[in-house]
């Protein structure tokens, strides 16, 4: 059960580099919101410009992700608020209801428009200006939203390295949901302004709208699917899920270094915000201590454990004589 600081797998699933703190990964949503920010002004300048029904659905994009941003920069704030009465284990999941929130909106806002328009402009066509500033305009939106992604890609990386996984799993898989938040936003942007580009020079070259308007149909779709995603990570992770095996396994092993534990037959770690776990379990007690004794035993375990890095609560009781123990999980596979 090594701290987010260390090395290997640290409590909550993602690794020192995202443990290190809030701090990159509020670097993380400040570089997109400043990104998107300018890009959505730009796009929304020349969707009035051009007329382009592909560039009207990037700037909803552009504008919902700066949204989004947002959002994930008060959740980042609103969890680390320090543990109360009303919340002894602290206010971590605030992070995923925000992160919820901003997904929602990327789906009403980006997805909706997008789609909305499309399917306006194919009904009602309308031919397209001023193709160049659009295609200057998308350069320049690729070429700030492949600083963001980048960014976001670093700290991904790095994180998925020392978990010794892919970048995709491990972008799924994270406690963080302002990394996987950014990390899949600036991909679908990536991908939505070339979708947008082949749109509008279709148009160009065809003298139709039809293909205008398909492609912001289908940046809709690719948004709509990556909210989707989104949604249903952030809703798991609301529901309680459980840390990773890899976690699961260094905390099994840092239960039974403790010079008191003869052996685990039960453990639970709840992830209840970005790296922080509850840990729950049933451990049998070395020797045959008295009931005082015991009790003294599991107060001083459980505080010893609740003192780690990443650990916010720690319940242990006593395991049943026929219970048998756990061994690591990994290994045993």
């Amino acid at each position: 059960m090594t701290a987010p600081d260390g090395p290997g797998p640290d409590l909550t699933g993602p690794t020192s580099d995202e443990g290190a703190g809030g701090g990159e990964s509020t670097l993380t949503v400040v570089v997109a919101l400043g990104a998107n920010l300018l890009i959505a002004i730009a796009k929304s300048v020349a969707a009035v410009v051009t007329g382009a029904a592909s560039m009207v659905a990037e700037a909803a994009h552009s504008w919902a992700d700066t949204g989004n941003e947002v959002f994930l920069l008060v959740a980042q704030r609103k969890a680390e608020r320090e543990p109360d009465e009303s919340h002894p284990l602290g206010y971590g999941r605030e992070v995923y209801v925000w992160s919820l929130f901003a997904a929602i909106g990327l789906f009403a806002v980006g997805a909706g428009v997008s789609v909305t328009h499309g399917i306006t402009e194919l009904a009602n066509p309308e031919p397209a200006t001023d193709f160049a500033v659009a295609y200057v305009v998308l350069a320049i939106a690729f070429v700030l939203e492949g600083v963001s992604f980048l960014q976001a890609n670093r700290q991904a990386r790095a994180a998925a390295q020392r978990r010794d996984m892919d970048l995709l799993p491990h972008v799924l898989r994270t406690s963080d949901p302002t990394v996987r938040a950014v990390f899949f936003e600036d991909a679908a942007a990536l991908v939505g302004i070339v979708i947008a580009a082949a749109g509008i020079a279709a148009h160009q070259i065809t003298g139709s709208a039809v293909p205008d308007a398909i492609g912001s149909i289908l940046v809709g779709v690719l948004l709509g699917v990556v909210a989707v995603v989104l949604i249903e990570r952030n809703r798991r992770f609301l529901v309680g899920e459980v840390a990773d095996d890899r976690v699961w396994d260094a905390a099994l092993t840092t239960l039974l270094a403790q010079p008191e534990i003869a052996r685990v037959t039960e453990l639970r770690l709840e992830l209840v915000g970005a790296r922080r776990v509850l840990v729950t379990g049933a451990v049998d007690l070395q020797g045959e201590p008295t009931e005082t004794a015991a009790a003294h035993a599991l107060a001083v375990l459980e505080r010893r454990v609740a003192a780690l890095p990443g650990v916010v609560g720690a319940l242990l009781s006593l395991s049943e004589p026929e219970e048998p123990s756990l061994t690591p999980r990994l290994a045993a596979g």
